[in-house]
């Protein structure tokens, strides 16, 4: 069967693959994403899906990674000649020219595609992220902050965001020209023949988000100005919230969401996380306090040839004694942005994959001794790499969170029993209500 999608993406870390996969199946747009570009068997037994995602883990790679990687992977997304092409980053743009590198994949894109101007969408409301005037925002503990004053993002451990203006902080990743569709623009009624305008003169587009009246007016030019055989767009997914507007005018997607059946209760989960994030931290003593055991892992030993192995071993034996007894268990390794980042810092990109890996291994080995039919993951660059010690080759949506946008319940699918319909959780380190994990555990949306 020829599989014709209205969209494919890549996401640059596994979470935020995840959000996309939410926000399409909220709007009626079924979706799968695929840890790796997967064989035709697989492709086929998705044939219904509108959407098709490849998760990655660009974010915490090398422009020099993303040369050979990135281009691979967009490469096969091209090739299912979707309308829309979306290369997904996070609604707070983490990046810097080191590290997750937008501007090299801006370049990457634009040159497969053909393209003269990518257009780039970043503000999502629904995520309580905002683009004015090029100026980026995001909400913390209810208060919109400019994201070089954000509490958390200033001082992210690998990204930390020490400019708001967009286009001033891309311009350090990429020579290309960078344009601006501000609200003003969007609210003139020639608006068509302005934005056509400026994709004459730049190479990237920034489009202003602030409302629900401009995330409709930005899903019309996204569609308007795509070209045949599919165009390529970076951005959060205020992409999809985006489109989602456009295709309902037009009738490609259903004017109401789709139901979801909550899956109830189940007596125990576990969790891993590999998120410095302080929102996290607050997840984990909410749970604490709320009936899971908590169990810290040290990131200089977890990392060291050395002491891996004694400090695996307690931890498991730790994780056995409370799931044994019906205790749901948080396996973490930070309660914070200060906790353990010089470890990781100085360990740098190697160090983070191993600890995804490590936390990976130890969920596995959790599932299979304790029959665990719902888990779940923190952190986008944890998920990233601890999935795929589950053999998971595929995830679609087992039911949105619309409380917490962003970090939906999903279904595994994999070629092993023990992980086919897994229920798990992947949230990041920013997204999430206080009472996230003891929500998983309770099934409540």
């Amino acid at each position: 069967m020829t599989i014709s999608p209205l969209l494919s993406y890549y996401g640059d870390d596994l979470t935020g693959s995840t959000d996309v996969m939410e926000a399409l199946s909220l709007g009626g747009i079924p979706t799968v994403l695929f840890l790796d570009p997967p064989n035709a068997e697989q492709l086929v037994s998705f044939a219904d899906c509108r959407a098709i995602g490849l998760a990655g883990n660009s974010r915490s790679e090398t422009p020099e990674w993303m040369d050979d990687h990135l281009h691979h992977a967009l490469t096969w997304l091209h090739s299912l000649e979707a309308e829309l092409c979306h290369y997904k980053i996070c609604s707070t743009f983490d990046s810097a020219p080191e590290v997750g590198n937008i501007g090299r994949a801006l370049e990457i894109g634009q040159a497969l595609f053909d393209q003269a101007c990518v257009p780039l969408v970043v503000g999502a409301p629904q995520l309580k992220r905002y683009t004015v005037f090029g100026q980026h925002f995001a909400v913390f503990q209810g208060e919109v902050h400019r994201l070089d004053r954000h509490p958390v993002m200033c001082r992210h451990p690998v990204t930390p965001m020490g400019e708001a203006d967009l286009r001033r902080h891309l311009a350090d990743q990429t020579a290309l020209s960078i344009g601006l569709a501000d609200i003003l623009c969007l609210a003139q009624p020639d608006v068509d023949e302005r934005i056509d305008r400026l994709r004459d003169v730049y190479q990237v587009l920034l489009y202003d988000v602030l409302d629900s009246r401009h995330q409709t007016e930005v899903g019309h030019q996204l569609w308007r100005t795509r070209k045949p055989r599919g165009s390529y767009v970076v951005g959060s997914s205020g992409v999809e919230y985006a489109l989602l507007d456009a295709w309902r005018q037009q009738q490609r997607a259903p004017a109401t969401a789709p139901p979801f059946t909550p899956p109830g209760a189940v007596d125990r989960i576990a969790v891993v996380s590999g998120s410095c994030s302080e929102v996290t931290a607050r997840q984990i003593r909410w749970a604490e306090a709320n009936g899971f055991r908590s169990i810290p892992l040290d990131v200089a030993g977890l990392i060291s040839d050395e002491s891996s192995e004694g400090i695996i071993q307690a931890a498991m034996e730790a994780a056995n004694d409370a799931l044994v007894n019906d205790t749901s268990v948080i396996l973490h390794t930070a309660m914070g942005p200060e906790t353990n980042a010089s470890a990781v810092e100085q360990g740098g990109p190697q160090a983070r994959r191993r600890i995804g890996r490590t936390l990976g291994q130890l969920l596995r080995r959790l599932v299979e001794t304790h029959g665990l039919r719902r888990v779940a993951i923190a952190g986008g660059d944890t998920s990233s790499h601890a999935l795929r010690e589950l053999q998971v080759h595929a995830l679609t949506t087992r039911l949105p969170l619309p409380e917490t946008p962003g970090s939906p319940l999903c279904r595994a699918h994999s070629d092993e029993p023990t992980f086919d319909g897994l229920e798990v959780a992947l949230k990041g380190g920013q997204i999430g209500s206080d009472a996230y994990f003891v929500n998983i555990r309770d099934g409540q949306a």
